[in-house]
């Protein structure tokens, strides 16, 4: 049983109450996350840049006061936020200082994305961190994160999500015995991370399937002839409990779009990505 979808056998019309009591619990305890801290083991140098971008549902419980706030406390790294604020406006001074742009209509998140990566000055950076609006961070998150994402030479990595997070595939839940995995997988949210080598390979995100579905099965064979690596690093990993997904948009019609958009693209079999190649311990002097 996956801890973010309960399916115990119980009467039906009891099943609906104790499934939205067992998912407060959860997002209670995701709630805590925040006060978890995280070792920053392999601190990246001084003035590492990262460009963070993220879509914020401003009319819906959010977390993103709570995002901008983390990643602006990052010690080693050297943050730029751009957000956009979605159906609403921002709440707090915060968040006015962050959202570069308020969009009322309904629009795919990955054409936003793209709008945000058209300042020009994308290559001054040496990471994109993409985040979407319901996660929770752990303390010394970026920092943490960054560093075993070059300790590791990972390109494009995310990572793995808390125990009662929701997922769609059991490969990225959180492994607290190990430290990363190197895999074929990187999935399109809630959280991922491109090295500035990667930027001419990924990037600008692939609009013929504009809220992202299939991009996970197409970047494995992208990366790999890149000569690059990727993974889901489990030393930092983040709290998705607040929202499952597809619960803002229709994601049968996502899934449609995917099948098309993989029809014309070279990509992995679902089996074929849910690999780990190389896994981590916590006990071991992890290196490359």
């Amino acid at each position: 049983m996956a801890l973010g979808r309960p399916d115990w056998d119980l009467p039906a019309g009891r099943l609906p109450a104790v499934r939205r009591l067992y998912r407060a619990a959860l997002n209670r305890l995701g709630r805590l996350w925040p006060a978890v801290p995280v070792t920053v083991r392999h601190a990246p140098p001084p003035g590492t840049r990262v460009l963070v971008l993220g879509i914020y549902l401003a009319n819906r419980s959010n977390t993103v006061q709570h995002l901008m706030e983390a990643f602006g406390r990052a010690t080693h790294c050297h943050v730029e936020q751009r957000w956009v604020a979605l159906k609403g406006e921002p709440a707090t001074p915060l968040q006015r200082l962050y959202t570069v742009r308020v969009v009322h209509e309904r629009t795919p998140k990955f054409r936003l994305l793209n709008e945000l990566l058209d300042g020009g000055d994308l290559y001054s950076y040496d990471y994109l961190l993409v985040c979407d609006d319901d996660v929770r961070l752990p303390r010394n998150f970026l920092d943490a994160f960054i560093g075993w994402k070059r300790r590791l030479g990972f390109a494009l990595s995310q990572p793995a999500r808390t125990v009662n997070s929701y997922v769609d595939h059991q490969l990225v839940r959180h492994r607290p015995w190990l430290r990363a995995r190197r895999t074929r997988f990187v999935e399109i949210g809630p959280v991922f991370c491109i090295e500035r080598s990667l930027f001419p390979v990924l990037l600008p995100f692939d609009e013929a399937s504009p809220m992202g579905y299939g991009y996970d099965l197409v970047w494995p064979l992208q990366v790999h002839a890149a000569g690059a690596s990727m993974g889901v690093i489990d030393a930092a990993p983040v709290d998705h409990s607040l929202r499952g997904r597809g619960e803002a948009y229709s994601s049968d019609r996502e899934l449609q779009t995917m099948a098309s958009y993989l029809a014309e693209r070279p990509h992995l079999r679902s089996s074929e990505a849910f690999q780990v190649l190389q896994a981590y311990p916590s006990w071991a002097d992890t290196t490359v």
